[in-house]
């Protein structure tokens, strides 16, 4: 089998860390240097893809639709968003390292049908928190796939977000009957119960890497 090749590396602001893009044949890797194991590869989205789903689903039919996804990562979350909405909706996407979004412009792009193309897609390259912080009321439904969910990898501020300010920030910023989605590599019954004490009702769901139902076994929250 061929061996992955580096083939970019994007700095993490704040952090003293880099990302690195690696490719083999058509599959690609992001990996944080000097660390082992992989944070994201091409041929594991299902539950990126699952994120985008439950949360759209609830929010697809309203006109106008405005969804904001924190962390663009390979583009797999977003791609299934558009997919999910109607043409008149708005995808902002909310991502910290610029060179992220570079990739997803370049050769990444592809893997995840180059949803950065869509006339619906709003990019924005800082924290997913601003955001979340200046739009009070601003969206429709709230995708949060930062780092490696409550138990953050690559940086420390991101803890903010799945703090009791963080949701409450979050909670804030949603519309009426919107839905608050917080992907996660695995269960966290603690963040479950910090949901519920910012007066969030909570739905945790199970869903798999690799579709149809194979691959490492990963958590979403919904919640409203």
């Amino acid at each position: 089998m061929a061996k992955f090749e580096e083939i970019g590396t994007a700095s993490i602001p704040g952090q003293g860390t880099r990302l690195r893009l690696l490719k083999r044949n058509d599959e690609f890797s992001i990996r944080i240097a000097g660390s082992p194991g992989e944070l994201m590869n091409t041929r594991l989205h299902g539950s990126e893809d699952a994120l985008a789903e439950l949360a759209c689903e609830r929010v697809a039919e309203r006109p106008g639709a405005r969804v904001l996804v924190g962390g663009l990562g390979m583009g797999f979350t977003l791609a299934a968003a558009l997919a999910a909405l109607g043409e008149d909706a708005e995808v902002v996407v909310a991502e910290l390292v610029p060179g992220v979004v570079e990739w997803n412009r370049g050769p990444l792009g592809a893997a995840a049908g180059h949803p950065l193309n869509d006339a619906r897609t709003r990019v924005v390259v800082g924290d997913v928190g601003e955001l979340l912080r200046d739009e009070p009321g601003g969206f429709d439904a709230i995708l949060l796939d930062v780092d490696n969910g409550p138990e953050g990898l690559t940086r420390r501020e991101n803890d903010w977000l799945y703090s009791p300010k963080g949701l409450a920030a979050a909670q804030r910023a949603l519309r009426p009957d919107g839905v608050l989605a917080v992907w996660s590599a695995g269960e966290d019954p603690a963040f479950t119960e910090r949901l519920r004490r910012v007066g969030l009702l909570v739905e945790t769901v199970t869903v798999r890497a690799q579709r149809p139902g194979k691959g490492a076994r990963h958590c979403i929250w919904l919640a409203y």
